[in-house]
């Protein structure tokens, strides 16, 4: 059974830090492209950042960039999103998102909401 478990999600001040992490299980996580996306109450799902697997090439949106970065342990099958600087405007629902081909999985979200 193929899962994506978000966690690390939370409260935090403006300027604070947050660290995500999401842990796969059920498919080969090695070989699949892992993504964050966002999504703010009323708004829509929105890419945050990618890294690929096979040389470990990193990106991430304009929005976040040289606040957030995207690492990966293959030994773990786990994926974080390391987010500092935050501002209310990051607010939202954070998911993990496994691509590979035709093939993407999903996690469930974790909320972080930056507040004073």
């Amino acid at each position: 059974q193929v899962q994506l478990v978000e966690s690390g999600g939370g409260l935090v001040r403006p300027g604070g830090s947050l660290r995500l992490s999401c842990a796969a299980s059920g498919f080969t996580f090695s070989g699949y492209v892992m993504k964050w996306y966002r999504q703010a109450p009323g708004k829509e799902r929105e890419w945050v950042a990618v890294i690929i697997s096979a040389n470990g090439s990193t990106y991430v949106a304009d929005s976040v960039k040289d606040r957030f970065t995207i690492s990966r342990d293959n030994a773990k099958n786990t994926v974080y999103l390391q987010m500092n600087s935050l501002k209310s405007e990051d607010t939202a629902v954070y998911y993990c998102n496994a691509q590979r081909a035709g093939t993407q999985y999903w996690g469930q979200g974790t909320q972080v909401t930056v507040s004073s």
